[in-house]
Formats: structure tokens, C-alpha cells, sequence
């Protein structure tokens, strides 16, 4: 007998008993695991955890957050980059950039020649300091937020869960779901970290609060 045989083997045995006509969702499944272990402070969570994965993450409030884009596009000397369909247009930062949409389609070429791309989230995940995108208005299919070298992401700070089984329960799963957890990075065969292999090499991510300035977290 080999492998094969021996694991088909072993999970007839293991079902044996189950009946010929039992489906998957006849039996119930326990779901009373700890569903987050963010804390209180989700967002606060969100922020630190961004942070660990060499992002940066600023707070902002809804009125100054054109100008904090702007900012944060120039500090990475982006001056060209491309918005999909659906983002709000009184986010937009000020000055001159160069912005274009994704109506037709940008080629991969186009996209990469781009500095960078703004987007929304569906959600963020605090534990793990994730972004989840699923292609939703202001998000654009997934190669606008993979091809160019910098991802601005902006999300409302409601937006932020504890942890994944809370962000399960809100999101499509027949959707194209995207997670990103920090810039793309990876390690060669001599374990030095590279960045920019499989999506953008800088993350800047903004979360919208209600905050006034002086109440402003630090994050």
C-alpha cells in the first residue's frame, strides 16, 4: 500500500459511520471560540499592528484628510497616480497631480508607470493590522493596488474590527477578496528582506476619525 492508498484508507475509515445522505450543513459547528483578542481599542490596534509591518498609518480627520494625502503623495515624491472608480471626490488631495481613473481599463505597463494608487477598504483588521479589499467602489480591480509601487489607502475608522472571524461574518466570499498586511515584502536565499516583489514596495495607510486635531490620537 502506498502513501496514497494508506490516507484514502484512513479517511474512509474516519467516516465510516457517517450517514450515505448526511450533508456538510446538516451538522451544526460550535462557533463559541474567542471571536477577537484586539481589546477595547480596535483602532488603536489597527494602528500598531499597521505599523509592525513597516507601513505608515496616520489618523486624520475627514476635513483635513485632502491635505494629509497630499502630504503623504509628496513625501514619497508621487505625483502621477490612478483612483478607481467610486472613491469620493472631495477626498481628493490638492496640487498638481496627475490623476487618472481605470475607465477603460489601464494596461499593466500603464499601471506601472504610475507613482502610485488611492483606494478605500472594505475593512481593516486590528489584530493583524490587515487591509482587506473586495474590489468594492473606491477599490478598483486587484491590479491597481498590486502593480504601482505605492498603495495610499484610506479607511473610515468604523471600518476596523477586532479580528477575523468578525471580519468573516461582513464580508462576500463570492467577492475578490484581497488582504494586505503591510508593503509586499519577501526574503531571498541568503534571508534579506525584499521589498516591492509581489505589490507595492510603500503603504500608507489613513484611518478617518472623528476626532478634533487636539483629540487626535497619536498613530
Amino acid at each position: 500500500m502506498n502513501s496514497r492508498e494508506e490516507l484514502l484508507t484512513r479517511i474512509r475509515s474516519a467516516l465510516a459511520d457517517v450517514p450515505a445522505d448526511e450533508r456538510p450543513e446538516d451538522v451544526p459547528v460550535p462557533r463559541d471560540y474567542r471571536r477577537s483578542h484586539a481589546g477595547v481599542d480596535v483602532v488603536g490596534r489597527f494602528a500598531e499592528r499597521v505599523a509592525d509591518y513597516r507601513a505608515t498609518v496616520r489618523r486624520t480627520s475627514e476635513r483635513e484628510l485632502p491635505g494629509l494625502l497630499g502630504e503623504l503623495l509628496t513625501a514619497r515624491g508621487s505625483t502621477e497616480l490612478v483612483v478607481p472608480d467610486g472613491f469620493p471626490a472631495d477626498w481628493l488631495p490638492p496640487g498638481p497631480f496627475a490623476v487618472l481613473t481605470d475607465s477603460p481599463a489601464l494596461t499593466i505597463g500603464q499601471l506601472d508607470a504610475v507613482d502610485a494608487v488611492l483606494s478605500t477598504a472594505a475593512l481593516g483588521i486590528a489584530e493583524t493590522g490587515t487591509l482587506v479589499l473586495d474590489a468594492g467602489p473606491g477599490q478598483g480591480r486587484r491590479a491597481l493596488t498590486l502593480v504601482p509601487d505605492h498603495h495610499l489607502c484610506v479607511l473610515r475608522a468604523e471600518q476596523v474590527v477586532g479580528d477575523l472571524p468578525e471580519a468573516l461574518e461582513l464580508l462576500d466570499p463570492t467577492r475578490p477578496l484581497t488582504f494586505i498586511s503591510g508593503p509586499s515584502a519577501t526574503s531571498d536565499i541568503e534571508l534579506e528582506r525584499v521589498e516591492g516583489v509581489h505589490g507595492p514596495r510603500a503603504l500608507d495607510v489613513v484611518i478617518v476619525t472623528t476626532d478634533t486635531p487636539e483629540e487626535r490620537p497619536r498613530g
